[in-house]
């Protein structure tokens, strides 16, 4: 049995998510070698089962740092990501830190999210970025 503190630090750690990727025509972020990655694409990319699917599996699994917890560490990390054309991810990266292990957990778990459904410009998969905000609070 989970104790209510287990509870509320997962309510905590929910995340409030948007994505970069607006309706729009097209704009390039980079361009890495033949494929570009797309920061506003017609359709963006998807979690599998949508938003809330996205919070429960981030509830599920981000685990507050004890150093954070110790030092009383709380505040957002803004991570980004590029969906790739088959929905995995990579290029992971912390735009903004608040330490204490948060930041290394906040990969870490997005990381380990399943493939999503890729963003699509002209009917095209194409590489997106994609960034999401993650809630630290005790």
């Amino acid at each position: 049995m989970k104790a209510p503190f287990f509870y509320v630090l997962l309510i905590g750690v929910m995340i409030t998510a948007f994505c970069k990727s607006e309706t729009a025509k097209s704009s390039t972020l980079a361009e890495t070698g033949e494929d570009m990655i797309m920061t506003t694409v017609e359709e963006p990319p998807k979690f599998p089962g949508g938003y809330d699917a996205l919070k429960n599996f981030m509830a599920e699994n981000i685990k507050y740092p004890e150093t954070a917890r110790n030092s009383s560490i709380s505040g957002v990390v803004y991570v980004s990501f590029v969906v790739e054309k088959n929905g995995s991810i990579g290029d992971v990266m912390v735009l903004k830190s608040i330490g204490g292990g948060c930041d290394e957990e906040a990969v870490r778990v997005i990381k380990l999210m399943p493939n999503w459904i890729p963003g699509k410009q002209k009917g095209q998969n194409v590489r997106t970025k994609f960034t999401i905000p993650i809630n630290f609070n005790l």
